[in-house]
């Protein structure tokens, strides 16, 4: 069973949705018995930074997350997920988790797209991933495919947990982390066939761990 991690950021019914499709047993929870007992976390979220961490200290999941990760619990972060896995977050000037070194940043207006147009921000849309790093979540998926995003912020970990990047305005960490503890800018939940196939990835690997 995977558990989807409740922490009032929005989006956790989105994935519990997609994982229901799979057939992969799922529950949203923030019981600490449950996460501990669960074979894999998906640390999903839809929000900001600040909000998110103030949720997480309050409850007490900051510090069970960091226990279960350092237990090597295999975990799975989206967008603000993958972001507060990081020491910092520019949104709301946030301290986050710190599990992941690197800091999130803003997309600057100055930045511009392949025609030299300002690009939009948010930035929202399917674009592609270049892994630059082999990585067990994208067996099987197609170079070409595309994945759905919807963010302002973009993650800037440590050069060595760089897993993905993906051009908008700039190349952009758009996957990272390291063999088990993986954090996704865009929404596999919302990103078709090759998002399916991600989370289908995640639950191979949580149950062969």
């Amino acid at each position: 069973m995977l558990a989807i991690l409740d922490y009032k950021a929005g989006n956790q019914t989105s994935v519990q949705r997609a994982l229901d499709h799979l057939g992969i047993a799922c529950r949203i929870t923030a019981d600490p018995a449950v996460i501990a007992d669960a074979s894999g976390i998906i640390f999903p979220g839809v929000g900001a930074a600040g909000q998110a961490m103030r949720e997480l200290t309050a409850t007490g999941l900051d510090a069970l997350l960091t226990e279960q990760v350092a237990a090597a619990k295999p975990l799975l972060g989206i967008c603000v997920g993958c972001q507060i896995l990081l020491d910092y977050s520019a949104e709301n000037d946030t301290q986050a988790l710190g599990i992941v070194p690197g800091q999130c940043a803003m997309f600057h207006a100055a930045l511009t797209d392949e025609d030299d147009m300002p690009i939009r921000i948010p930035h929202m849309g399917w674009n592609q991933v270049r892994l630059t790093n082999p990585c067990e979540l994208f067996d099987g998926i197609a170079p070409e495919a595309e994945f759905y995003f919807v963010h302002s912020y973009y993650p800037v970990p440590s050069p060595e947990y760089v897993i993905g990047v993906t051009r908008y305005g700039l190349d952009f960490c758009s996957v990272h982390g390291r063999q088990g503890l993986w954090a996704v800018q865009f929404h596999p939940e919302k990103s078709g066939r090759p998002g399916l196939a991600l989370l289908r990835n995640f639950a191979a690997y949580c149950r062969e761990a």
